[in-house]
């Protein structure tokens, strides 16, 4: 590769919000914003089906290209929870900025309890939640430039804390000083 693009990456668990976030921190900064979850139900229809019908492995590796694609892309990038489990996605996000979303377990419970997602069905999702994140926290913790916690508070602070940072670690800003 001869450059980086200027992939800003957004991770972390079910619920924490990187979607909803990564759109708006996206619009304020007028960049590109790229969803590896929304990217793999568009071309290959709803995450639930992949895994049903050809199971997580198969969606692993759509996964994976769908980061490889955002990356390239630029801009805001979101990755679905587990895309981080892949040694060569945490490889490439070497060359970029990423920001970890976390959220308290006691308020992501009201954000997934009736989710189709897959790693959460059957009983107590709030409990395979908590398992999930605690097994993925040190990847998370490992790749992150930054953490901001989306538990509390009006989403647009969680926003603007996340611009800030952008702006402020922007190589780019550098060159013209």
């Amino acid at each position: 590769m001869t450059s980086h693009s200027d992939a800003v990456v957004l991770i972390g668990p079910m619920g924490a919000g990187k979607t909803s976030v990564g759109r708006r921190v996206a619009k304020a900064l007028g960049r590109p914003f790229y969803d590896t979850d929304i990217a793999v139900k568009r071309e290959h229809g709803p995450i639930e089906d992949l895994f049903t019908t050809h199971g997580e492995e198969h969606f692993r590796a759509l996964e994976r290209a769908a980061v490889r694609e955002g990356l390239a892309q630029g801009g805001i990038v979101s990755l679905g929870g587990g895309a981080v489990l892949d040694a060569s996605t945490r490889a490439d996000l070497a060359d970029h900025r990423v920001a970890l979303l976390t959220v308290e377990p006691r308020v992501v419970i009201a954000r997934v309890k009736d989710s189709k997602r897959p790693l959460l069905q059957g009983e107590n999702a709030g409990s395979r939640w908590n398992e999930i994140y605690q097994a993925r926290k040190p990847v998370y913790d490992e790749l992150a430039d930054a953490t901001f916690d989306t538990s509390s508070g009006p989403l647009q602070g969680v926003v603007d804390a996340v611009v800030a940072w952008v702006l402020s670690t922007d190589p780019s800003q550098e060159d013209n000083a």
